[in-house]
């Protein structure tokens, strides 16, 4: 008679990794960039987003009464103050600023006293 053996256990299920924890900053920027009225969001195609080297800190926001246009939105607590959105175009090519004039860079200390402080 064939000996039967039990079936292999399944190999244990490895444990996930626990995601990064968030990334502490260093120092609050000394300015951050905040969207003026003026923005239009380029009628859906706004240049400054790909731009900004911090994943998520610009949003666009579809005005659904206008669509394609919209306007872009700056997550004070991810903007880094690096002033890519506002000094450099689409393919190196170099814009002195927004074409519609709707970024502007204001002093973090200025924000702050408007708007709360930030919690970095």
């Amino acid at each position: 008679m064939a000996e039967t053996t039990a079936p292999a256990a399944p190999p244990a299920a490895a444990a996930k990794p626990a995601p990064p924890a968030p990334a502490k900053r260093k120092r609050k920027p000394k300015d951050i960039a905040v969207i003026t009225d003026c923005c239009t969001g380029c009628a859906g195609s706004p240049v400054c987003i790909p731009l900004c080297p911090v994943d998520d800190c610009m949003n666009l926001i579809i005005d659904e009464a206008h669509q394609p246009f919209g306007f872009v939105w700056v997550d004070p607590l991810l903007c880094i103050g690096c002033k890519k959105c506002v000094t450099k175009g689409p393919e190196g090519m170099y814009l002195d600023g927004c074409p519609w004039n709707a970024i502007m860079m204001q002093p973090t200390e200025s924000w702050e006293a408007e708007n709360g402080t930030l919690p970095y």
